[in-house]
């Protein structure tokens, strides 16, 4: 059986139903527009009998009034209105009394021009009989128009609903079925039963239809496997991504549980290189631009000098660049999850040094109040004593005044100096400030202030990780470093002074004060000396010592070791 095409079919239809709705519009349209100046004519012609009365009353004046009236009626004579009825498609009836009319109107003219207003009035009623003939004939063909539109819209309304009606039947049994047919064939494919059959039909395109759900019924058993793998790989892809999850949140609580010392980082790192075994993993510290720290895994100890493996994650939280994560692995791993780490890693630092550096700050307050206590307290103590001394000494030089009297008067008053200056060191000492997080810049900042002060040529060697002291050592340590300074440029008149920060080990740092001064006695007694009692205080609250060594060159060397990472009490 040969197929047609069900689009074609539609078409025909939709086209002769077009055609026929095309053909009933365009008539009305035309007959309408041909229709537009009835009203009009009907209108003008009912004021031609009109005008005939009244022309009556000036039929025998002569005046220009009469001339006005003529020339109104011969206007709506001649009008667009009733010119119509001259057309080619009017009808001759109305033609010949519209005709009739206009040879009539002559005569009336020529009566009322030559004022005879006898004739006019005799000849009055034909003529208006005319008019009204005319007007009648009018409206009859006006009517006819609207009779033939009304016929024609009913059989062409009559003509679509039959080939609607037609139409309908041959769609339902010839395409909704076939439809219905394939619908239930679908629902049963949709239950997992791929025993159906495909209903047969005409048109090419249902039959199209049916072949290719029929092709498609037979691949839904091959491709029902493929989505069982997709979806096995997806379980895997999303179960990895659970885990690197999961990882990056226990890692952030650790960090945030605990100081973050040398030893959390570490632990970090040995989370992500559980997760991620193939690769090896180190933390890279950068300290203005120099390599301060390098963390690396319990079991990645010794590093590749040259690999073409590795990849760097950069330690950086909006303008904080604290190193970076590097990863060595011969195999693909996951960009994102250490780029992630990367990012929380440095966040944490920098919410650390953040608190650090307010601890710091109170601290330094709190430092600050005290200093401010001694100097309005025991200092102005001091003052007044000192002036005392001096009353007294000059009374009694007025009086007698004995040698044991003035030789203790004199104790008294060295006393009392000394008390005063090392006071004032104090004072200077508990007023060091601490603005920035980074003890680094605050040795930098303090050996300026010295440089100032003196002549003596100030080096620094800071070689510590940012994340390895805690604020409290880092008050101890500045304040102990300015104290051997200041030993080093007022009692040893020394000319070159060198700072060397350094971490010997994971549990051992050492900062030394070198200069070339005059040198170190051996000490008898650690607190013989008001300044040096201080710097062995301050290196018991560090948990750790400080020693004082006479070099090979000249001059002398403290050395301050202490383990990181011990707050001391204040």
């Amino acid at each position: 059986m040969k197929k047609g095409r069900l689009t074609s079919a539609i078409w025909g239809f939709m086209l002769t139903l077009i055609l026929l709705s095309s053909g009933l519009a365009i008539f009305a349209i035309v007959n309408l527009s041909y229709s537009l100046g009835d009203a009009r004519a009907i209108n003008a012609s009912g004021s031609l009998r009109m005008q005939s009365y009244r022309l009556m009353f000036y039929a025998n004046s002569g005046s220009e009034e009469a001339k006005d009236k003529i020339k109104e009626f011969e206007n709506t004579l001649d009008s667009q209105a009733l010119k119509q009825s001259l057309s080619w498609f009017t009808p001759q009836d109305l033609k010949d009394k519209y005709l009739a009319v206009i040879d009539k109107w002559q005569v009336m003219r020529y009566y009322i021009e030559s004022e005879n207003s006898r004739l006019y009035a005799a000849a009055l009623k034909d003529f208006v009989d005319t008019i009204d003939l005319f007007v009648l004939e009018t409206e009859q063909y006006a009517a006819l128009k609207l009779r033939f539109l009304a016929v024609s819209q009913i059989t062409g309304l009559a003509l679509m609903l039959l080939i609607a009606f037609f139409t309908v039947r041959l769609a339902k049994r010839k395409v909704v079925k076939p439809l219905q047919q394939l619908m239930q064939a679908a629902d049963t494919i949709s239950q997992g039963n791929f025993n159906v059959e495909m209903p047969k039909t005409e048109y090419l395109e249902l039959s199209a239809l049916s072949t290719a759900l029929d092709s498609t019924v037979k691949k839904l058993g091959s491709v029902y496997q493929g989505l069982e793998e997709q979806v096995q790989e997806k379980t895997v892809a999303l179960t990895r991504a659970n885990n690197e999850l999961t990882l990056l949140y226990d890692s952030l609580v650790m960090l945030h549980s605990s100081k973050l010392d040398a030893n959390s980082l570490i632990q970090a790192l040995n989370q992500l290189q559980a997760h991620e075994s193939e690769a090896r993993l180190r933390l890279v510290m950068v300290q203005d631009g120099e390599v301060t720290d390098i963390i690396t895994t319990d079991n990645n100890h010794e590093w590749p000098h040259h690999s073409d493996n590795t990849q760097q994650f950069p330690l950086q939280f909006e303008d904080n660049n604290l190193g970076y994560l590097e990863v060595l692995s011969s195999k693909p791993f996951s960009f994102q999850l250490f780029n992630n780490f990367a990012i929380m890693l440095a966040r944490s630092m920098v919410i650390y040094n953040a608190g650090e550096q307010r601890q710091q700050l109170a601290l330094m307050e709190e430092r600050g109040v005290i200093a401010r206590e001694l100097h309005d307290s025991l200092g102005q103590l001091l003052s007044f004593l000192k002036i005392q001394v001096n009353l007294l000494s000059k009374e009694l030089d007025k009086t007698c005044k004995s040698e044991t009297a003035a030789l203790q008067l004199q104790e008294i008053n060295e006393g009392v100096n000394t008390a005063y200056v090392q006071l004032r060191e104090l004072l200077s000492t508990f007023r060091l400030t601490i603005k920035d997080p980074n003890l680094g810049h605050a040795i930098e900042a303090m050996v300026e202030q010295l440089r100032g002060q003196s002549d003596a040529d100030i080096t620094l060697d800071y070689k510590l990780p940012t994340q390895l002291l805690g604020a409290n050592q880092h008050i101890h340590i500045l304040q102990l470093t300015r104290e051997a300074t200041l030993n080093a440029i007022k009692h040893a008149n020394a000319k070159h002074i060198h700072i060397s920060c350094q971490k010997v080990s994971s549990e051992k740092v050492v900062i030394s004060i070198s200069d070339d001064g005059v040198g170190i006695e051996e000490l008898k007694e650690r607190d013989q000396h008001f300044g040096l009692g201080i710097m062995h205080e301050r290196a018991s609250r560090l948990s750790g010592v400080v020693e004082f060594s006479q070099n090979k060159k000249g001059g002398a060397t403290v050395t301050l070791t202490f383990p990181p990472q011990q707050e001391g009490s204040e």
